[in-house]
């Protein structure tokens, strides 16, 4: 069984996530900013990390240096254009680059994709 690592500020970004994941058979971790993403890590190692870009907190960036090899994919309201996506995806294990709100079958397809690389 896949881990996969949630880490939101939203509690219904990540309740939502957490459920639509654990019906398709994905073992679902939540964590509520950077800080708490990085305290998890020390215990669990998902096989994936859904990381929302903008939380309070540690910045996004700090959680990125102390992370290098678990997967992760970029979970975001802010509208990027594909230059900044390809800026944001260029650390090696920074995979994804996911839109929010987003599409359930999307996001499931996204992560089979990843999951399966």
């Amino acid at each position: 069984m896949k881990t996969i690592l949630v880490v939101d500020d939203e509690p219904d970004i990540r309740q939502s996530v957490k459920i639509i994941l654990e019906k398709k058979g994905y073992k679902v971790i939540t964590a509520v900013n950077g800080d708490d993403c990085l305290n998890i890590l020390h215990e669990v190692t998902p096989d994936l990390i859904l990381l929302d870009i903008m939380m309070p907190g540690i910045p996004v960036k700090e959680v990125l240096e102390q992370i290098d090899d678990i997967k992760i994919a970029f979970l975001s309201v802010v509208r990027a254009s594909e230059a900044e996506k390809q800026d944001m995806l260029i650390q090696d294990n920074v995979v994804d680059y996911i839109q929010k709100p987003f599409d359930v079958n999307d996001l499931i397809q996204r992560i089979e994709v990843i999951l399966n690389e």
